[in-house]
């Protein structure tokens, strides 16, 4: 008995060496700004060498271009859209059988950390993560024989340490003068910012503290080194999404969801990898590949529910033809984008084209890039690419050659010879929405109802007896901006038995203007009779660009004074959109700044909202409730 023990025992721990220990190092607010991504200023001599010796990815992309919605889809391998985690700061609910993928990696005899950052949107289950902290480590695995999966999160790089003067000197402190740039040399400044001395400083900011990760990063492998662990340890580095300034972070362009990502793996796994070291690959891969990617290096089974595809390991799907992306709102703001990406053509769709690209938002307006383009604008002092997005309004599609306009300036969706291509790329967009589920279509406050009544989002659109609800929602948001051409189905759909579909008909007769303005008094009407708030409130907007404001002002002050919070931000928004017709209730709107009992994060959002709207109608400074 005491030999049969044994032999089990050097079985078990046989098996657990050839089971590779995995390491995650990811950055936060970075572009690939690398020495080996081909970048003539960055001084990242570590990374360079880890991808010498192991796999660059050249085609790596997020699904958004901020960090909790892509998060949330990185811990579950879930595009956001479907989790119902697509808002910057909401907090949704998972149904009971989508679990963290490191949940299925404890239960495969991994030992899991987390140091330390969460951020996924949705209230971490229990049995996640070994140990989530600042203090968590892959040191405090209970022996030597249990494969560890490890994250460390670098959050030196954060658009904060660019923004923040004290927090970027503090993360750089330890650089010596050859590692420091010089501003007026950067010769990979973007076209689309100002450039003045304050932008050129933020630029340089950006590559000091990617040489402080790179440090931090080799300080890790070391650790690894020092332990007899590097030969067993599968390593990837990546960021979360782009750099974080104006029209990168936040953003669908390359610039907000191309990342860095190489993966380093020992001789012993060679096997595991489809890359010799030191090799580029093109293929593309998606942030909610990685989860997968980690559950097949270890050799378990990917749920069948997982969107996301391994790219390493045993066991593989067919590569990637398109990579997929999806902008909501960001904290106090809506703008519906999708994005989808072959290896050389961008197509974007801009769901809500009567928005200008730069909405004021608070947190990026403290930037000094940001405060200097606005500035300028203001001004008058700003022309060119960088004026371009304070266009009142954005194209309905955009298409970008990546190969030949890599800043994505020329937009090619209204060229003849690119209609075959703007087509395809349609074609992809609208069957990934189908496919997908998209839960970004259907407005927020409708969301939150349901996801009372059933206990998350995922299931609302999964879970329904309206077998084409999915597809109404889909092409009534399509045709919201599809102009006059789509007034009759437009006015057709008002009378749809969800209130998905009747609000994306409201917005699109109120975007339409005043060529629908004979349905006026039919909207007028629904105002009283529509049981959903936030229809009412697209219906108040139509009512407001019919040039019939009087109509619609005591259905928007109604919003926002007795709506839940979420019906609050849309009423509030409408009233910044519609400028001087929303004068007759500033005395309301001061009167909704009032302390609430029930205000929280969202709460904030409503504030910030109606006080920029008063700063516009008063023309004094920003008031402080």
């Amino acid at each position: 008995m005491l030999a049969l023990l044994l032999i089990l025992g050097l079985s078990h721990s046989a098996v657990a060496e050839q089971r590779p220990n995995i390491l995650w190092l990811s950055a936060e607010d970075i572009s690939p700004h690398l020495g080996c991504y081909g970048d003539p200023h960055a001084i990242t001599p570590f990374l360079d060498s880890l991808a010498e010796d192991g796999i660059r990815y050249a085609n790596a992309f997020t699904t958004a271009g901020v960090c909790a919605p892509n998060r949330s889809g990185i811990i579950t391998g879930m595009y956001q859209t479907s989790l119902g985690t697509h808002h910057m700061r909401c907090q949704a609910k998972l149904p009971s059988h989508i679990k963290p993928f490191t949940t299925y990696l404890r239960k495969a005899g991994y030992f899991c950390t987390n140091n330390s950052k969460t951020d996924y949107q949705f209230s971490l289950p229990k049995d996640a993560w070994d140990i989530s902290s600042g203090k968590a480590h892959w040191k405090d695995r209970p022996n030597d024989n249990m494969p560890f999966f490890a994250v460390f999160n670098f959050v030196g790089c954060h658009e904060s340490g660019i923004a923040n003067t004290n927090k970027y000197q503090s993360v750089t402190r330890d650089l010596t003068p050859e590692q420091r740039q010089d501003p007026s040399k950067l010769t990979t400044f973007p076209p689309y910012y100002a450039r003045t001395p304050a932008a050129l400083d933020d630029w340089k900011r950006n590559y000091e503290l990617i040489t402080a990760l790179d440090d931090w990063c080799k300080d890790h492998v070391e650790q690894l080194k020092s332990a007899g662990l590097y030969e067993n340890t599968i390593i990837f580095f990546w960021s979360d999404h782009g750099v974080g300034l104006p029209r990168a972070k936040r953003w669908l362009y390359d610039s907000g969801t191309h990342i860095p990502l190489i993966v380093h793996v020992p001789e012993q796994f060679k096997h595991l990898a489809n890359n010799e070291p030191g090799s580029v690959t093109d293929r593309l891969v998606s942030s909610i590949d990685l989860g997968p990617t980690v559950l097949n290096l270890g050799g378990i089974k990917c749920p069948a529910y997982m969107q996301g595809r391994a790219f390493l390991g045993a066991r593989q799907p067919a590569k990637r033809t398109y990579v997929y992306g999806a902008r909501d709102r960001m904290d106090e703001r809506y703008d519906i984008i999708r994005m989808v990406r072959d290896k050389q053509f961008k197509y974007i769709r801009n769901y809500e084209p009567l928005k200008t690209y730069y909405q004021y938002m608070n947190t990026p307006e403290k930037g000094a890039t940001m405060k200097d383009l606005r500035m300028l604008h203001d001004a008058g002092e700003l022309s060119g690419h960088p004026e371009y997005y304070f266009s009142k309004t954005k194209p309905v599609e955009e298409l970008y050659d990546t190969e030949n306009d890599p800043h994505e300036i020329n937009n090619l969706a209204g060229l003849k010879e690119h209609q075959a291509t703007l087509s395809r790329m349609r074609r992809v967009h609208i069957q990934w929405v189908q496919d997908t589920k998209d839960l970004g279509l259907i407005a927020e406050p409708i969301l939150l109802e349901r996801q009372a009544k059933l206990g998350n989002q995922y299931d609302i659109l999964r879970k329904t007896a309206d077998t084409t609800l999915v597809q109404r929602i889909g092409e009534t948001a399509l045709l919201a901006s599809e102009g006059e051409k789509a007034l009759s189905k437009l006015a057709k759909a008002l009378d749809d038995k969800d209130a998905a579909v009747r609000y994306w008909a409201a917005t699109g007769l109120g975007n339409i203007g005043r060529p629908a303005a004979n349905l006026a008094v039919r909207l007028s009407d629904m105002l009283q009779t529509e049981p959903s708030s936030v229809v009412r409130t697209a219906v108040a907007r139509a009512l407001c660009r019919f040039g019939k404001p009087d109509a619609a002002l005591p259905t928007l002050v109604e919003e926002l004074h007795n709506g839940e919070q979420w019906e609050r931000l849309h009423a509030a928004i409408v009233l910044d959109q519609i400028d001087h017709q929303a004068k007759p209730a500033i005395k309301e709107m001061h009167h909704a700044l009032k302390p609430r009992t029930d205000l929280y994060a969202n709460g904030k959002y409503v504030v910030r909202v109606i006080n920029r709207a008063l700063n516009q109608l008063e023309s004094t400074s920003r008031i402080v409730p």
